[in-house]
């Protein structure tokens, strides 16, 4: 049977008050009683429950991390940004996914009732942001690392630039001579697809080329919806001489579609993405696209949580970290 704080307590001749008080550091106690306990402790081989020490101290030393789902091709990055910002000061990471929706959510709900963390980063699944809010108004501190530039600004966020991104993929095109892009969206629920529209559409626009409604799709950021969209638009007899997909996925799709029906990228389309997941540098051609800094956004997430463990209170404006361009032969042969 492993040992336990009370077999402790029982050899040492103290209470089990005692020995909480010498294993935390805290309370005023004779120093012959103390070492008296630690020597026990090393006789027995007791070693305590982290988790009963953290809660003892008011601190498990854990971050808890609440995301939509492990398939999202850019979660990844997130993710380990902020690992290696927790690893380093010695926290350890509770992750969450809500695959399995609402039950999903009453495990996660157990959890901050049980105090199993000390504070959270949430990418937020659809339809939560308000329990979310709840959550942090009640007093567990949140950092919303957001792609979709949705937050009202009650929850501190971490988020990048998504229209001036999407600028910058217009601009590049325009500066290579493309005017009719087909524009492959996302959701158009997110913000992060207005931003993107309402950034790439403005630089078009100023330059006498808006973008007519047969050559924009809306779509769920999938690599089957660029594929659908490019097979749509070349059977509707859609003239485009560029696609520009607001996440990497869709745009690997499409340039699949384009590949298949015998168009060369980028001689006869260019084709820019968004996000610079790790797989655009390794497709054929490889994919120009716009940087996402998204392991920058999670580490600077669990930088300020942990900065709030220290008395540094949450920021009541996000943290924005900007995007860059990044150029590949889909675009410049």
């Amino acid at each position: 049977m492993p040992i336990t704080i009370a077999d402790v307590a029982a050899r040492a001749k103290v209470s089990k008050t005692t020995v909480s008080r010498v294993l935390n550091g805290k309370g005023e106690l004779d120093e012959s009683t103390a070492a008296r306990v630690r020597a026990v402790i090393d006789e027995l081989g007791y070693v305590p429950s982290s988790r009963a020490v953290g809660l003892a101290r008011g601190r498990t030393r854990v971050v808890g991390m609440l995301v939509p789902s492990l398939t999202w091709p850019w979660i990844g990055e997130v993710i380990q940004g902020a690992v290696d910002v927790l690893e380093t000061e010695r926290y350890g990471l509770l992750l969450f996914t809500c695959n399995r929706g609402e039950e999903s959510m009453r495990q996660f709900g157990a959890q901050v009732s049980a105090k199993s963390f000390d504070g959270l980063l949430v990418i937020e699944p659809e339809g939560t942001l308000d329990y979310i809010a709840t959550l942090h108004r009640r007093g567990l501190p949140v950092v919303l690392i957001d792609d979709r530039d949705q937050t009202s600004g009650e929850i501190p966020s971490v988020g990048t630039t998504n229209h001036d991104g999407a600028g910058s993929a217009a601009r590049h095109l325009l500066e290579i001579g493309r005017t009719r892009p087909l524009v492959i969206s996302g959701p158009e629920r997110f913000g992060c697809t207005q931003q993107r529209h309402a950034g790439f559409a403005s630089v078009f626009a100023g330059a006498g080329h808006p973008i007519d409604a047969d050559r924009q799709f809306l779509g769920d950021f999938t690599f089957a919806l660029g594929a659908d969209a490019v097979h749509s638009a070349i059977k509707a007899g859609v003239e485009f001489d560029s696609v520009f997909a607001h996440n990497d996925l869709a745009a690997i799709g499409a340039m699949q579609a384009l590949l298949d029906t015998g168009r060369r990228v980028p001689q006869d389309v260019a084709v820019v993405g968004f996000d610079d997941i790790p797989t655009a540098a390794h497709t054929q051609p490889p994919l120009t696209t716009v940087h996402q800094p998204l392991r920058e956004m999670g580490e600077a997430a669990a930088r300020t949580l942990l900065a709030h463990f220290e008395g540094t209170p949450l920021p009541n404006r996000p943290t924005v970290i900007p995007t860059t361009f990044t150029t590949r032969p889909s675009t410049v042969a």
